[in-house]
């Protein structure tokens, strides 16, 4: 190798070296996010361009209601906002996306805050990619505190399709800004993380570390990321998918008879129809139907009329000694005569009277 070839190698190395650190303002913790993110980056990316009747479900993620926050500000150029947009669209490729799976809103930010759309909007992905596509910057100023305060008491609210706290939904927001905020983020940022949602902080350019510090959940180190541009930035889609994306537990094993359902980190059992579930949980065993004989009252009510006025002539007849030889038979046998009143059972005698009814049914 020539003493020019080498002599332009290293000038193109330093000047690789100056574009990535600016001279002025360097921070320990901004090199360090920079260096990461440039591991990432071996290779750029070809352009694209978004395309939202294409979807493309990398994983099954666990159910999320997930509110992005853009920062479309004066900083945040034409071409750089629509690379934005093919992040969030690739994200929503990721995700499993459903009434009962993931719901996305977006919140698009400059100097004043716009809700492109809620959480109970768009409940499939073309729809919803449809809806990015449709996202226009706003310019003008950096107001992310704002931002986050409207996501959390408007985005993130049952009414805008959020769901119950008792359904344990984890609630979760992603911020994307390039610059530095202009109002203050580190107590609303304490509120939205107290009131149960997740934050990430996505920094891209010249966006302040300090600030993307301040807004991001616990631990930073899991939930602050930098991109030295937006031409990049969809590299980030795959650290999301390690992120948000849940291992299906039945996917991966179960012991269930018959059906495995997802229960977030765990797994439950269900039986088919005509089945259930037996007392370990996993095995099934076939319904017992039960035959139930119906009986006609009115039949019933016959008999019981027809033993009740029986009863009663013999207990007549005996309480007179006359009897009509056609019943003598009804009456148990003694010593050779008719018994007396006080001595006659009648429970004897309406037993010969059952008998004498399931004679005559046989006849």
């Amino acid at each position: 190798m020539s003493y020019f070839s080498c002599v332009y190698c290293a000038l193109l190395l330093l000047s690789g070296v100056l574009g990535t650190y600016p001279p002025s303002g360097l921070d320990l913790h901004h090199i360090t996010a920079q260096s990461y993110a440039q591991t990432r980056n071996i290779a750029r990316p070809p352009h694209r361009t978004l395309n939202p009747s294409k979807t493309d479900s990398q994983c099954r993620s666990l159910p999320l209601d997930l509110v992005f926050i853009i920062d479309s500000s004066r900083s945040v150029r034409p071409g750089e906002f629509e690379k934005v947009k093919i992040f969030l669209a690739d994200m929503v490729d990721t995700l499993d996306v459903g009434p009962d799976a993931t719901r996305v809103a977006v919140v698009n930010y400059a100097s004043t805050v716009k809700i492109e759309f809620l959480l109970k909007d768009h409940l499939n992905k073309p729809d919803m990619k449809r809806a990015i596509t449709r996202i226009e910057p706003l310019a003008a100023g950096t107001m992310t505190g704002l931002a986050i305060k409207t996501a959390m008491n408007e985005a993130f609210t049952e009414q805008s399709g959020a769901r119950p706290r008792s359904r344990k939904i984890s609630k979760v927001a992603i911020i994307v800004t390039d610059g530095r905020p202009q109002d203050q983020v580190e107590e609303v940022s304490a509120a939205a993380r107290g009131s149960g949602i997740e934050i990430y902080a996505v920094g891209v350019d010249r966006a302040d570390m300090r600030s993307l510090q301040l807004m991001a959940s616990i631990p930073l180190e899991d939930h602050v990321f930098y991109v030295e541009t937006y031409g990049v930035i969809e590299k980030l889609t795959s650290k999301f998918r390690e992120t948000l994306c849940g291992v299906d537990p039945c996917a991966m094993g179960h012991h269930c008879d018959h059906i495995c359902v997802n229960s977030n980190a765990s797994y439950y059992c269900k039986c088919r129809n005509g089945y259930i579930l037996n007392t370990d949980k996993k095995t099934c065993s076939m319904k017992q139907v039960k035959a139930a004989v119906v009986q006609d009252p009115c039949k019933c009510e016959a008999r019981l009329a027809f033993q009740r006025q029986t009863q009663s002539a013999i207990q007549q007849l005996a309480a007179k000694h006359i009897l009509h030889p056609a019943v003598h038979w009804l009456i148990p046998p003694t010593s050779g005569s008719i018994p007396k009143s006080s001595k006659f059972k009648t429970s004897d005698v309406t037993g010969r009277v059952k008998q004498l009814e399931s004679a005559l049914g046989r006849a």
